[in-house]
């Protein structure tokens, strides 16, 4: 019996009680995709003309780490009715796996709300953001679609380094803010003194501050008034031409790149035939709605709304984000879009097996339209092989990135240790004529220029803000002082915290110096940092060498200061990792021609004595004699060949570091 003549005679089979609901249910032996809509056109289409730009409200939630934001979003959901009060309302806009696994918002999610105050109806665009500072790219892109946000604080922690960078990203957005301190259910919350830092670092007063237990949902109706009152409807009219936001972009296998989008004017409709102002290719849309948080088909997006659009996007480059879209043979002036992200960070990424490279490849090209905070540039190695350099915002955003790389799109990957980038300036003609400017920048340390052909070495540095109470300032001026850092400022919120600001060199704080932070605070201090640009530095290449040999994929650039310690403990570690010889095999560290550190891989060495059984000591001397000029012979003319996995155990994060 063929497929189809088994699917009808099961139809027929099928009560006339369950008849109605027959498109939506399905004989077991057919595959699940069959089911799987192609569009959500299937849906029941909501009708959102009757909200005009008067009754649109734009916010987003900011904070720093864990202070509530996910949480009060969900008691925003429940409250407006969007989500069902269950209690298993628990980070709902966060879908990823890696953020529930580790219980951090990595990625800016919206919704929109529906919720009436003083008999007139408002539609609310709620989007909740990241609180780490490796994801500040995304709460700027967040705030672009705003016109207000809700400053969430932790009634017991206080103002954290987070709160007050994300305060100053919206303040210099020049958006309407509402400072709630959350959590004031648990026993050592402290709202009052919550309340004077806010007034006294931000200006803000008091009585403009919202309490609330967002876990417990007390006062949380009072903030959505709040909204309302404070925040100011989008600046747009629908009369006038299409000039549409792209902020955000995901990719669908079936529908192709779904794109977030922000409307600054007129209106948008399946069938409109639409113009990317980055790529100039003309699209019809298929499909436009909002997101409750999951997608909602409507008729149309108007002016001020916040939505989604499907437009038959294929190629995951075509949505960039920052594009500002318009109708066809309408063309407006693009939007300014978004500065791009400067990466601080910057790592080796290679496929554990080089016949995974095209499949490395397109879920690189997919996950970067989701998070194009990430640079990548085509990249080679003697040892792992072709591969990519990425650059990313912070070490927290390099390991998400990595797992959300194994977890959505079930590939494995070689990871090498974190690099920064550098710069040189050439004194060399030949040099500046061949790179074509005198101002080179270093990612990767085999371009490291010479030091007789460079007037002088630049490293990147940041401007680190640290939040503590008072009682452990003495051990974290130390630690900021091993790291070559300079105090800036130093600051008392109150009492009992301090907030103190440092020029760090970046190569000092990208591998372990938040984690020694919250070591020798017991986890109370936090941290933030901004990029402030590059200063002169003494920088040398340092080699590994492998019997007087230069392994090229070993070398790395440091700090003067740091040389003898990094080439001890890089010696250590390869020493662990190479397998023995039947030669002696010396591991040095080499700064040019001088030798900083060694250590001594011992040969595999056959007792040659064992046969003499007493009887003259020349006779063992002899054969001794022997070998060690055998060994001699060997060390000369064999190669040490680094396996791939010693090279992959010295190059990978050093987390046992």
């Amino acid at each position: 019996m063929t497929l189809a003549v088994r699917t009808a005679a099961w139809w027929a089979r099928l009560p006339s009680s369950r008849l109605p609901a027959a498109p939506l249910c399905l004989p077991p032996w057919l595959p699940a995709a069959c089911g799987r809509p192609y569009s959500s056109s299937g849906k029941e289409k909501l009708d959102i003309s009757t909200y005009p730009v008067e009754s649109i409200r734009n916010f987003s939630i900011i904070a720093h780490v864990d202070h509530g934001k996910s949480t009060l979003a969900d008691r925003l959901l429940e409250i407006t009715g969007t989500i069902a009060k269950t209690d298993r309302n628990k980070q709902v806009l966060d879908k990823l796996q890696v953020e529930r696994e580790r219980g951090i918002t990595v990625k800016a999610q919206s919704a929109s709300l529906f919720y009436s105050h003083e008999g007139v109806n408002y539609l609310l665009n709620l989007i909740d953001t990241p609180g780490h500072v490796d994801f500040s790219y995304e709460v700027s892109r967040s705030l672009s679609a705003c016109q207000g946000v809700i400053l969430v604080v932790d009634a017991n922690e206080g103002i954290q380094a987070q709160t007050v960078a994300n305060f100053y990203l919206a303040f210099e957005a020049q958006l309407a803010i509402i400072p709630v301190i959350n959590k004031i259910d648990l026993k050592n919350a402290d709202p009052e003194r919550v309340e004077k830092q806010i007034e006294k670092l931000f200006d803000i007063p008091i009585h403009e501050c919202v309490r609330i237990s967002a876990k417990q949902g007390t006062n949380v109706e009072k903030v959505l008034q709040k909204v309302i009152e404070k925040i100011p409807p989008p600046q747009c009219n629908t009369a006038d031409p299409l000039k549409a936001l792209v902020f955000d972009s995901t990719f669908d296998h079936y529908r192709g790149v779904i794109a977030n989008i922000a409307l600054f004017g007129g209106e948008i409709q399946k069938g409109h035939k639409i113009v990317s102002a980055h790529t100039k290719k003309r699209y019809e849309v298929n499909e436009v709605g909002i997101l409750t948080p999951n997608e909602q088909p409507t008729h149309k997006l108007y002016a001020g709304q916040v939505g989604y659009l499907v437009a038959g996007m294929k190629e995951v480059t075509e949505a960039q984000i920052g594009d500002t879209l318009f109708l066809y043979k309408q063309p407006v002036e693009p939007l300014p879009g978004f500065k791009s992200a400067k990466p601080m960070v910057f790592a080796g990424m290679y496929p554990v097996d080089q016949t995974e490279y095209n499949n490395l490849k397109s879920a690189l090209e997919r996950l970067t339209l989701n998070d194009s905070s990430v640079t990548v540039h085509r990249d080679s190695s003697l040892a792992l092989g072709a591969g990519w350099r990425l650059g990313f915002l912070g070490l927290l955003h390099m390991e998400v990135f990595n797992q959300r790389l194994e977890q959505e799109y079930n590939t494995s990957v070689i990871l090498t240790a974190p690099t920064v980038p550098y710069k040189a300036v050439l004194s060399s003609a030949k040099l500046i004529k061949e790179y074509g400017k005198a101002e080179i920048t270093i990612i990767n340390p085999a371009q490291f220029p010479d030091k007789l052909s460079v007037s002088e070495y630049l490293e990147p540095t940041v401007l680190g803000t640290i939040v503590t109470p008072q009682e452990y300032i003495g051990k974290i001026i130390v630690l900021c002082q091993d790291r070559r850092a300079v105090q800036k400022d130093m600051l008392y919120i109150d009492e009992h915290r301090v907030m103190l600001k440092y020029l760090f060199p970046l190569n000092e704080i990208v591998v372990d110096f938040y984690d020694a932070l919250k070591s020798l605070s017991s986890g109370y201090a936090s941290f933030d940092y901004e990029d402030a640009g590059y200063q002169a530095a003494d920088l040398i290449k340092m080699d590994i060498l492998l019997n007087g040999n230069p392994v090229e994929e070993l070398a790395t650039i440091i700090h003067n200061d740091k040389a003898y310690a990094t080439g001890k403990f890089l010696c250590e570690r390869l020493k662990d990792a190479i397998p023995r010889q039947l030669f002696e095999i010396a591991i040095q560290a080499a700064i040019g021609k001088k030798i900083i550190a060694r250590e001594t891989l011992k040969a595999y060495r056959k007792n040659v004595v064992a046969k003499c059984y007493g009887g003259d000591i020349t006779r063992r001397m002899k054969l001794l004699k022997r070998q060690a000029e055998g060994k001699k012979l060997m060390r000369k003319i064999g190669n040490v060949e680094v396996p791939r996995d010693a090279f992959i155990r010295v190059l990978k994060r050093q987390t046992d570091k």
